[in-house]
């Protein structure tokens, strides 16, 4: 069986940093990539918040430059999906979707996180008839069209507002009576004339002949002015949270009610020897770009002296 000496699973700014470092540290790292090349950040547009872009940049751009920097520092790049792991004893044994397997010395997890859903069962019905969790996936497809957005925080706004230059109306159903995003991201969406924010709403399903055409809501329910009603739309876009893409590894690793793999302190250390956790998959509180790409770092750095400290 292959023995790598610094496996790292997944391709957002975590994994691909951390293939930067741990190529540069002489480990002949292997990345695979995973379900979502590139990570979360390729569902987006124009990455603002990242030093070193003055002017903003693509995020797909984005990506690719770091994919491209890992290569060049002597990561090799695989396309394939872990779907089992074994971290009973090292070298752990990680097994893919083409039931090829390889054993690491270190392995680092940057697995990222999945968007939630509300659990409706018109979200699997009307799955790709209209319900979407990714706004710059499929917004084209709502161009001139009425669309809702479900959340209040950043990535909320952010989708709103990408999809407010497509769509002729954006509306956000906000649980809340507030919006939990960034003072910045709150005055972008207040501001634009095509966004109309629903505080106070839950979405109770969703209704339409070959797909969607709009929405059962309730404002203030279960409360005595309870209010039920209807709104026309064309898309109903998901944007209230993720999912750690944690399971592979349990029970090997320590996770909190989440899902979210627990490290040690400030470090990416999980407690298995030579197992770090990176990224979103780790990371319940920043969720960004950049901390993402800072624990990517951490853990190639922490590969590196393990390494070191055990003659490998």
């Amino acid at each position: 069986m292959e023995q790598i000496r610094c496996l790292i699973l997944g391709s957002g700014p975590a994994g691909y940093t951390a293939g930067i470092y741990a190529g540069r540290a002489g480990l002949n790292p292997v990345l695979y990539e995973g379900l979502q090349p590139g990570g979360q950040l390729t569902t987006t547009t124009e990455v603002e918040n990242f030093p070193g872009y003055p002017e903003g940049i693509d995020a797909n751009a984005m990506m690719d430059d770091l994919r491209r920097q890992a290569q060049r520092f002597g990561t090799e790049i695989r396309p394939n999906i872990a779907v089992r792991a074994d971290l009973s004893q090292a070298p752990y044994t990680i097994t893919f979707d083409d039931e090829s397997q390889v054993q690491c010395h270190t392995l680092i997890i940057a697995t990222g996180a999945t968007a939630k859903y509300l659990g409706l069962p018109d979200e699997e019905k009307y799955r790709g008839q209209g319900v979407s969790a990714c706004a710059t996936c499929d917004g084209f497809f709502y161009r001139k069209k009425t669309v809702a957005v479900v959340g209040g925080g950043d990535t909320a706004c952010e989708e709103a507002s990408y999809l407010a230059g497509l769509a002729e109306k954006v509306y956000m159903i906000v649980r809340k009576p507030f919006l939990r995003a960034s003072q910045a991201m709150q005055e972008r969406v207040l501001s634009d004339p095509k966004i109309e924010v629903l505080f106070e709403t839950n979405t109770l399903g969703l209704f339409g002949e070959s797909g969607v055409e709009g929405a059962h809501l309730v404002h203030r329910m279960g409360e005595a002015d309870e209010r039920r009603y209807d709104i026309a739309i064309d898309g109903f876009f998901l944007a209230i949270g993720h999912k750690p893409n944690s399971e592979l590894f349990l029970p090997w690793v320590k996770i909190n009610g989440e899902g979210y793999i627990l490290t040690e302190g400030q470090t990416p250390r999980t407690g298995l020897p030579g197992v770090f956790a990176a990224g979103d998959v780790a990371d319940p509180l920043y969720r960004q770009a950049i901390t993402a790409a800072a624990s990517g770092c951490k853990a190639a750095i922490e590969a590196h002296r393990y390494l070191q400290e055990n003659g490998r």
